[in-house]
């Protein structure tokens, strides 16, 4: 057996005594011997495995990032719901447009603070616990939002709600690694980034039906949209303490005297979720992903290590043009639509807002598969996405009538929703097989965090943030966009270049044939 094979074995060895401490009981715990002759598992047993996993956690996530994914979208209605009646958010609380510039850019400095050692936390502690502590705090801050009076109130609690929210995002990547090997990731991620687009659609949808009861026992129709939505959210919360499993059984390396196991042994407290996996099934499920837990342990270095890592900024660029982009429209969408067409109304407004991202959900389910199939042109998924975006923008710029504006917000939709995912695969991809665990965390987390500058650039300094440009219909807004898009594309063909350069598909490659070898030599053993 290669030595790489070989230690590979012996860490997933070593790790399963231990596990069986802290994750699962003894009898969901099965023994794991590196040196059986247990026949490799074939790609139509493990196609069933994870078809398994997938019933059980994407659901969940799907729920999880729908629920903290629906703030945002729905805050973004409520600047606009009731204007005819004067009891919009904007109205209400007497804000201006720097007031809702601020507010909103306050929200994505919160997340750009806190998600790195939000995620680092999370591979400290139970990850279910953390995702769902996230879900739980988010929902309560959002139902604060109905006692809101003025300016000041929405720009602090915009910042708490973007802090509550940090490490949402690349935690559901971080957990989505330890369950799934990489080349099955994207296709993971995008299932449930699907639900971005669908809180936005509903939110659309919701704005328009909640403006049927403003003023009902005196509270503005945003107010009861906050009320209702973050009551639910947190209820949603809770639940996702048992419905998510923890790591995957024998996945883990703390012992009793580290921090991580004292951390671990404190939320013992917590009733166990049940592991969705057992049996053969779990044996299989670790001898697929042995290859992720290359290193379980990590310290301040190892963090460092990647924040000085050259291919850590060109991902973040890639990331910083597309969530600039999405969450432009996101937050902005219904602003853009009523000013190419002043005559309608604020709840045509936000019908028409729901399309734009169905529209990204298709692309989601159509382009991320293949990102997975061909992992190795990730690069050129990323980059044709974005060309769909950068099309969409300059119809919604340059063509003649509302209507065909409107018809480039549905394309420039169509190309963000494949472009996230891939970036947060890539990223693992790259990070995952030299950093081990930490890699898997952190390049998510500072991808995201710091990709988020884009969403602070397109809330604050473009369309209410620039008031001039409404006169242009947001010409000048819509143009950054595109070159905060097209700067990514570059980024991209640049690090598909540096991995070239620096040999990472020679170890890929190199990596590749020693695990073959060696499933075929154990295939040749138990025989």
């Amino acid at each position: 057996m290669s030595s790489a094979a070989s230690s590979k074995s012996q860490i997933l060895t070593e790790a399963m005594p231990t596990a069986q401490k802290y994750t699962t009981d003894a009898e969901d715990s099965p023994s794991y011997d590196s040196e059986s002759s247990v026949l490799p598992p074939s790609k139509k047993e493990l196609d069933r495995i994870y078809r398994s996993l997938d019933y059980r956690i994407i659901p969940a996530l799907w729920v999880l990032y729908f629920l903290t994914s629906f703030g945002s979208s729905a805050y973004g209605n409520t600047l606009t719901m009731n204007t005819a009646s004067g009891h919009s958010l904007m109205q209400s609380l007497n804000l201006g447009s720097h007031d809702t510039a601020t507010a909103s850019a306050l929200y994505y400095v919160g997340y750009i603070i806190f998600d790195v050692p939000m995620n680092l936390a999370m591979t400290r502690l139970q990850p279910q616990i953390w995702l769902s502590r996230i879900v739980m705090t988010v929902g309560l801050v959002y139902t604060c939002y109905a006692a809101l009076s003025n300016a000041k109130g929405l720009i602090a609690i915009r910042f708490i709600s973007g802090m509550c929210g940090a490490g949402t995002w690349p935690g559901l990547s971080y957990y989505i690694s330890l369950w799934y090997p990489n080349d099955r990731t994207a296709k993971r991620i995008g299932y449930y980034f699907t639900a971005a687009q669908i809180s936005a659609s509903v939110a659309g949808l919701l704005g328009a039906g909640f403006q049927r009861i403003d003023m009902v026992h005196g509270l503005e129709g945003w107010k009861w949209l906050y009320l209702v939505y973050g009551s639910i959210t947190i209820a949603v919360g809770i639940s996702l303490v048992w419905w998510l499993p923890d790591r995957p059984a024998g996945m883990l390396s703390f012992n009793d005297d580290t921090e991580a196991g004292v951390m671990h042994k404190m939320f013992r407290l917590v009733p166990k979720s049940k592991q969705p996996l057992s049996g053969n099934d779990q044996l299989m499920h670790l001898k697929d992903m042995e290859g992720r837990y290359t290193k379980i342990t990590w310290d301040f270095k190892d963090v460092c290590n990647i924040l000085l890592d050259p291919r850590t900024w060109p991902l973040v660029i890639c990331y910083f043009g597309v969530v600039g982009a999405g969450f432009g429209l996101a937050v902005f969408g219904t602003t853009i639509i009523k000013t190419n067409n002043p005559s309608l109304s604020s709840i045509n407004v936000s019908l028409l807002y729901a399309p734009i991202w169905l529209f990204d959900l298709a692309a989601i389910l159509l382009v991320t598969p293949f990102a997975d199939k061909f992992k190795r042109y990730r690069y050129l998924f990323f980059s044709g996405a974005s060309v769909i975006i950068i099309v969409g923008m300059l119809i919604t710029t340059f063509a003649h009538g509302p209507w065909n504006k409107y018809a480039g917000l549905l394309v420039a939709g169509f190309g963000l929703g494949p472009t996230v995912p891939t970036v947060m695969a890539w990223a693992a991809e790259i990070f995952a097989p030299k950093y081990g665990d930490v890699g898997c965390a952190v390049s998510a987390a500072l991808v995201s965090g710091l990709g988020n500058l884009g969403s602070v650039t397109a809330t604050y300094a473009l369309y209410s943030g620039w008031p001039a440009d409404k006169l242009r219909l947001y010409k000048y807004s819509n143009m950054m966009l595109v070159t905060m898009v097209g700067t990514g594309i570059l980024s991209a063909f640049f690090l598909q270049g540096m991995r070239h350069f620096l040999g990472d598909f020679k170890v890929e490659i190199r990596e590749e044939r020693e695990e073959r070898d060696a499933r075929e030599e154990s295939v040749e053993e138990a025989i």
